[in-house]
């Protein structure tokens, strides 16, 4: 993936700040196999409860994921960082029901990664994250992926 190879390890808070807006617009495709692309072939995952191993994973976790959320929009702000390690706070909202007829969640989360410095691949991912029921009235990001920036999110939201 050229853009990773671009952003190699060891990070600056720039360099940082890039790899974390290049996910969240990575994943905003709800393309697992685009998506899995950021990632080493053996990345290590922990999304939840799930664990798994290798893109494969991956790419089938992403999509009984998006079979289930619809709607998906995400954004990931950077948290912290080291060397070749990035922590992100993320949202996204979606909706249970394809028609957008059932309930909305929004979801709050924290992910540590890891990356490979010969790549700047990411080669192990950590995610914790917890569903929030909102009504379609209180939905951040109504205008969809392309806007999320647009979005002020500060501590009176968290």
């Amino acid at each position: 993936m050229a853009a990773s190879k671009l952003l190699l390890p060891p990070f600056t808070r720039e360099t940082a700040l890039q790899r974390v807006k290049f996910a969240q617009n990575a994943w905003n495709t709800r393309n697992p196999s685009h998506v899995s692309l950021g990632y080493t072939p053996d990345t290590i995952w922990r999304n939840r409860d799930t664990f798994l191993r290798g893109r494969e994973e991956v790419i089938g976790f992403l999509k009984k994921k998006w079979e289930r959320e619809h709607f998906y929009v995400l954004r990931k702000d950077l948290f912290a960082f080291t060397d070749d390690k990035i922590a992100v706070q993320f949202f996204y909202e979606w909706n249970e029901k394809p028609d957008a007829s059932g309930q909305w969640f929004r979801t709050y989360g924290l992910e540590d990664w890891t990356f490979d410095r010969k790549t700047g691949l990411m080669r192990k991912r950590m995610m914790s994250g917890n569903d929030v029921r909102i009504g379609d009235g209180e939905r951040w990001f109504k205008k969809g992926a392309d806007h999320v920036e647009e979005v002020e999110i500060g501590e009176r939201h968290l």
